[in-house]
């Protein structure tokens, strides 16, 4: 038998295929999810499936899911709302408008996207008051009740508060009032971010108390179709919050 020389060594290793690396289950996953969103499977404002079933149809475990859902949200695909779910925000092909959660640390910033709210939603309740229906009226009244209940509770009444602000776009019979509203979320309530009382030196009821009364004005001047009133009532309702932050800033020095 002929020796085995070191040039047939290696022609050998050669012939041999090296072993295939397992794909990275989370980059698998993160293509995935990107082609339905390209592809228009999954479209904006869409909200992704649960992690559950994410965990089922692919047969990855949850730690893959939420490095791939970090992964999509950092590439401005998705956004995760704690309490709602993860929503489809963009397709990656432009720069899509985005606030992220981190952006609303601090009250130069929730001061911001309140300066955004007072031109967006003075116009959506101005519309609302032309265009509400008996069920939008229905919906606003049944969510004063609620909000006024969360005070007698000493709850927060960020929930309450949010669906009435969506009602009201609802009502404006414009979809794009609508998916904006949902795309920011509860982010739109400045108190899930700040504690806002605090902040501007108010006893909590009290502040509340303020905020259902201004609320009640909004509604009362949609119900009488009254789109200057409407108009009127927002800003102020949203000019007042901004200027109770804005003080408060000013006093902090920031």
């Amino acid at each position: 038998m002929p020796p085995i020389t070191q040039a047939a060594t290696s022609a050998s290793a050669a012939d041999t295929p090296a072993p295939r690396r397992p794909r990275n289950l989370g980059a698998g996953l993160v293509d995935a999810m990107s082609q339905r969103i390209r592809a228009g499977q999954m479209q904006v404002g869409d909200r992704l499936p649960t992690e559950a079933a994410i965990m089922g149809e692919f047969g990855v475990s949850r730690t893959v899911v939420r490095e791939a859902l970090s992964k999509l949200q950092a590439a401005g695909l998705v956004e995760t709302r704690h309490g709602i779910g993860t929503f489809v925000i963009g397709t990656g092909e432009t720069a899509n408008f985005r606030i992220a959660p981190e952006q609303l640390a601090t009250l130069r910033e929730v001061i911001a996207v309140l300066e955004l709210r007072i031109g967006l939603e003075t116009e959506a309740a101005g519309l609302a008051a032309l265009r509400r229906n008996e069920g939008n009226l229905v919906v606003m009244r049944d969510t004063l009740a609620v909000f006024a209940a969360a005070i007698e509770q000493s709850t927060d009444a960020v929930t309450s508060d949010f669906q009435l602000h969506m009602e009201i776009a609802r009502a404006s019979q414009n979809v794009h009032f609508v998916d904006l509203m949902t795309y920011l979320g509860t982010m739109l309530i400045p108190r899930s971010r700040l504690n806002t009382a605090r902040v501007a030196g108010e006893d909590r009821r009290d502040y509340l108390k303020r905020v259902h009364t201004e609320h009640e004005s909004i509604v009362n001047a949609i119900a009488n179709q009254d789109p200057e009133a409407a108009r009127a009532a927002m800003r102020t309702h949203l000019s007042n919050s901004r200027e109770r932050l804005r003080r408060a800033q000013e006093a902090a020095g920031r």
